[in-house]
């Protein structure tokens, strides 16, 4: 199987400028954001509550939890909220309804409670790429475009490994596109 498409700057803003003529601009704009700049799964993202991402005053956090059953490894992490992801996720909460703060932060209409599958979301993504014009992109797109945007500006495997929620560097730097960028800043640094 080939690897998701990793997201050049221009496609990434390609693809967040179409979700303004969907139905539900705000919440598809928070869902790119959340994989793009947040690193994480479809189906971390499927597993979100409203408490697990925003405070009472529904103020987003610095420091989204991921618990065990959330991730594929089944290995809890810590996603640190850049200030650019915390606009765009507080923007999305700020429209939210709640009643109960263990609702889906990502609702459905069809399951508010529950919100999304994992797999209704890889297939809503799937389908913003597809409409936007991106080909070859996935729901997995945004996060290999983190990790390689993150690995294009010096961040360590390790550290990568770390935010990504790999157990192992090995499979983190599979996620790394070297691409052209890249290579004209390392032969500047001889």
């Amino acid at each position: 199987m080939a690897q998701a498409k990793t997201l050049t700057a221009s496609e990434l803003e390609q693809v967040l400028r179409f979700t303004q003529s969907t139905k539900h601009a705000i919440r598809n704009r928070a869902l790119l954001a959340i994989t793009n700049f947040g690193g994480l799964r479809a189906g971390e993202v499927s597993a979100l509550r409203v408490c697990d991402v925003c405070d009472a005053q529904m103020r987003v956090k610095s420091e989204i939890r991921l618990l065990p059953e959330y991730t594929k490894g089944k290995h809890a992490r810590t996603v640190f909220v850049s200030e650019k992801l915390k606009g765009e996720l507080q923007a999305y909460a700020n429209t939210l309804k709640v009643k109960d703060p263990k609702q889906a932060f990502f609702y459905t209409q069809k399951n508010p409670k529950r919100g999304f599958t994992p797999n209704s979301l890889v297939l809503l993504f799937k389908e913003l790429y597809k409409d936007a014009g991106i080909s070859g992109a996935s729901s997995h797109s945004g996060r290999r475009s983190f990790i390689t945007n993150l690995a294009n500006q010096g961040i360590g495997v390790r550290v990568l490994a770390s935010l990504a929620g790999h157990r192992s560097i090995t499979v983190t730097q599979k996620y790394i596109d070297v691409n052209d960028d890249m290579k004209r800043k390392a032969v500047e640094l001889v």
